[in-house]
């Protein structure tokens, strides 16, 4: 295996919450490894680093895949994130696991043939998250409003302000007497 070390390698992973399968194969097809981790950027990082100088490394856009991508950046990698829709024909394969996964995706990467997501630097990812968490406070606060709108047509009561958050309408409601 000390012989392929020179040679390019393509990796793919199939990473999953709390364990990933990692597949390395040469620029030929021909499969190296496969390995079956616990994640943990540390243990990431040494399986990969078996991969040689900067290694093309391919993983999905799955839940989580930030410090994956982090760390094998950091490692010399050249780390390529699969975009979910475009491989989304795998659930459709009549052999389905995750060494059939990684492989997969090890061998759209080595033919030039990956469907590609963007990978945003962290700053920008941070900037992504702030919004992404106001979208869903916002939801949740329409949606809580909602039940209140809710709560008082079922009781038949006349809501007399165009505004029931309001000044006016945030009275009235302190004002209700609703049945426990």
């Amino acid at each position: 295996m000390e012989g392929y070390a020179s040679s390019q390698q393509f990796v793919g992973i199939d990473l999953h919450r709390r364990r990933s399968v990692i597949v390395r194969m040469t620029a030929a097809g021909e499969a190296l490894e496969t390995v079956r981790i616990t994640n943990d950027p540390d243990r990431l990082v040494e399986v990969i680093s078996r991969a040689g100088e900067h290694p093309e490394v391919v993983l999905e856009a799955t839940y989580g895949w930030y410090w994956a991508a982090d760390a094998l950046a950091r490692a010399g990698a050249n780390v390529h994130l699969a975009h979910p829709l475009g491989v989304k024909a795998f659930e459709y394969r009549r052999v389905k696991n995750d060494v059939r996964d990684a492989a997969d995706l090890a061998d759209l990467l080595r033919m030039d043939r990956l469907p590609e997501g963007w990978i945003s630097p962290p700053a920008t990812r941070d900037l992504r998250e702030l919004v992404r968490h106001r979208a869903k406070l916002v939801m949740m606060r329409s949606s809580l409003k909602a039940q209140v709108h809710a709560v008082v047509a079922k009781r038949g009561i006349a809501v007399p302000v165009s505004d029931l958050f309001g000044v006016k309408g945030t009275k009235l409601l302190d004002r209700l007497e609703l049945p426990e």
